[in-house]
């Protein structure tokens, strides 16, 4: 025992020798001693910053770049654009010799919701809102789709605060009302006159709004509805705008009418006069603070026998006589029903753009950094490599610049299809809206996720942006749809589609499903580069994967079905296929966008690049765990993918700067750490 306690304090005085000599050889800057094969310890020169635009070179076209991605009204968004950065009460600060633009999140909750007001006031006065409302055509619903994009790169709680009042509380109106509601309220809420919110949300029913409790009666003595809530957990809550500026609501309630409730059905009710005092009979509290959108006064809700005119009822799908007998073209409740869902569609095209958008600031934020921040030497006295020369940080963020670039091509695809809309695209619209909406906001988050970490310590700091974007963003999850309900309702669909394509004489038409009357798609058992690489190859492996879970879900629905159970539950027995389904259709539709959106461009240095992502998004979706799960590709085959993905992100190396250029978004709207860091965490700059 004593042999081995003086053997383990031999060693450590070695060691602590040892540490000591090399102290020493340092400081006298002798040479290491024979018995100490210690590499000499020498002060290494100050870090200094580079510019990536002095070593990284534009293989093409950035402009054409950003006009491919953002498609329409360019000129609008950079006026925007400066019009924001001109105002002081868009918070612009110096950092590192360049100007900045983003609220103050230090600000308490009150403060960050006035500014929030004060900025929508400064736009309001500048004519940004003028025909938000009253306009008609693509070009007025585009150039605000462009408006919404610009203001979501600022702050998620101007677009929202905006979005509850023109797209909830105005799309309602315009898709619920008749003429005199769009002639009595349309202008007043352009003008700001009226502040409207959206109480649709209840503390006891979320996602099943045909759950929800408030009831609304009607008296036919007096003409009037009469709105209660008959008990707390049919408080409205969540109602962004209720907490301190929204005059009037939707309210969303159960219609009763002599003693037959006709289902969900959506009145205006004023909440609040003209000097902002809370109206009789009716109950307002604060939602509090949350982990983000602080810039949004979220609101509860009480009616307490809250009469309003016979004439607020929105009354396109249903209306009520003057001596109370309910009216309605459309006899099937489950059509009227849905009906009435048809603003929250405007809602989730907004937020899976503005999805895409996060990404890109996260990204053109964390590459930019990656390019000028370097770690470690490979050899003694080198210089340090740079981030972004790692074929792991390469791995890390290209796949997901990739990706970003496919949902932007989604994205504009989704917004032409709405702004297109007909009766007969209702169903496509309101699938590809919910499975995008899922998809760009859970991207968003791993993407932001990624970027925050890629960055490091300065990830952390809110004027760095990319973490508290994850906070500001993290409630697109949930809000105008839970992501995992809305792709349940995407299997359902395409459940419903495979169906009536079993009739005689009937094909799949529709959801592009026209894939499942061709042959089905076969895998080659030895993939190369050059399948790997060909874009039918890419289409045909995601369609087979759709295809083949598809039939699975079927199968297994009617599985449960032929056990006796209902077609509800076996969809909810069935969740795990159609998770899988749900995402299937999702890559695959945006893959078709994007192979649409090369297609236009000539041949050249564009086309090659956007080959290459085409090809990085593919692959990557190749590495779904299904492909391995469901035997589509061999244990071989999928390393083969893996080793492809590491090819291209290398040959996309030197294109990284120029990717992020193209994405048009301002110097002004990023952060420190994508320029010089080192000035903007300077002595001088914490004195200012």
């Amino acid at each position: 025992m004593a042999k081995k306690e003086k053997k383990t304090r031999n060693s450590a005085m070695d060691r602590a020798f040892q540490r000591t000599k090399v102290l020493t050889d340092h400081l006298l800057q002798s040479p290491p001693s024979s018995s100490f094969q210690t590499p000499s310890l020498s002060s290494n020169a100050c870090l200094n910053y580079s510019p990536p635009e002095l070593s990284e070179k534009y293989a093409f076209d950035i402009n054409d770049m950003r006009k491919l991605m953002d498609g329409h009204d360019l000129e609008e968004r950079d006026r925007l654009f400066g019009m924001i950065t001109q105002s002081k009460v868009f918070n612009p600060r110096v950092r590192g010799g360049k100007v900045f633009v983003s609220p103050d999140y230090n600000q308490s909750m009150e403060q960050q919701r006035e500014m929030t007001w004060k900025r929508i006031e400064y736009l309001f006065e500048r004519g940004v809102f003028q025909g938000w409302l009253t306009g008609e055509g693509e070009e007025v619903e585009m150039r605000r789709f462009a408006c919404f994009e610009v203001l979501g790169l600022f702050d998620h709680s101007i677009s929202i605060k905006l979005g509850v009042h023109f797209f909830l509380w105005g799309g309602a109106i315009q898709f619920f009302g008749t003429k005199h509601h769009h002639d009595k309220w349309l202008r007043d809420t352009e003008n700001y006159l009226i502040k409207g919110c959206f109480a649709m949300t209840e503390l006891g029913h979320g996602s099943n709004v045909r759950g929800i409790e408030t009831i609304t009666t009607y008296d036919s003595n007096t003409g009037e509805f009469v709105i209660n809530t008959p008990c707390e957990s049919a408080q409205k809550y969540w109602i962004g705008g209720a907490a301190n500026h929204a005059t009037h609501t939707i309210v969303f309630s159960q219609l009763n009418i002599n003693g037959t409730n006709q289902g969900v059905h959506a009145l205006i009710a004023q909440i609040r006069d003209a000097d902002g005092n809370v109206r009789p009979n009716i109950r307002i509290a604060d939602c509090g603070h949350k982990i983000g959108l602080n810039g949004v006064d979220n609101g509860r809700i009480w009616f307490d026998n809250v009469r309003v005119p016979r004439e607020n009822l929105l009354n396109s799908v249903a209306d009520v006589s003057p001596d109370g007998k309910y009216l309605s073209a459309i006899k099937d409740p489950d059509q009227r029903f849905a009906a009435f869902l048809a603003p929250l569609t405007a809602g989730r095209v907004n937020i899976a753009v503005n999805a895409v958008y996060q990404s890109k600031v996260g990204l053109a934020i964390a590459i930019r950094y990656a390019l000028t921040r370097r770690a470690f030497s490979l050899k003694p006295k080198e210089p340090e490599v740079l981030l972004l020369d790692y074929p792991s940080h390469q791995r890390r963020l290209l796949p997901l610049l990739a990706k970003t670039f496919a949902m932007s091509f989604g994205a504009n695809y989704l917004k032409m299809l709405y702004v297109k809309r007909t009766p007969q695209s209702n169903k496509i619209i309101h699938v590809v809206s919910s499975s995008f909406k899922a998809t760009f906001t859970w991207s968003n988050m791993q993407i932001l996720q990624e970027c925050r970490e890629a960055c490091g310590g300065q990830g952390l700091k809110t004027e760095n942006r990319v973490g508290h974007l994850k906070a500001e963003h993290d409630v697109q999850s949930t809000f105008e749809g839970d992501n995992n309900i809305l792709m349940l309702q995407v299997s359902k669909a395409l459940f419903a589609e495979y169906m009536a394509a079993q009739k005689p004489n009937k094909a799949f038409k529709g959801l592009g499903l026209e894939h499942m009357n061709k042959p089905c798609p076969v895998i080659p058992s030895q993939l190369t580069t050059t399948t790997l690489r060909c874009s039918q190859f890419q289409i045909d492996a995601l369609c087979l994967r759709e295809r083949d879970l598809l039939n699975r879900f079927v199968a297994e629905v009617s599985q449960c079905q032929a056990k006796g159970e209902s077609k509800e539950h076996a969809f909810i027995m069935s969740y795990q296929l159609a998770e899988d389904l749900g995402k299937a259709f999702s890559d695959r539709t945006i893959l078709q966008t994007f192979v649409e959106a090369e297609a236009t461009l000539a041949a050249g240095s564009l086309k090659d690049v956007l080959g290459l992502l085409r090809s990085l998004y593919a692959l990557n979706c190749l590495e779904d765990g299904a492909y391995l799960r469901y035997g589509y590709l061999s244990v071989e085959n999928a390393a083969t993918v893996r080793r492809e993905i590491t090819k291209i992100c290398s040959e996309l190396r030197p294109h990284a700067l120029a990717l992020v250029s193209s994405f048009g978004i301002p110097d002004a709207y990023l952060s420190p750490i994508a320029f010089n860091w080192i000035d903007a965490n300077s002595w001088s700059s914490a004195q200012h």
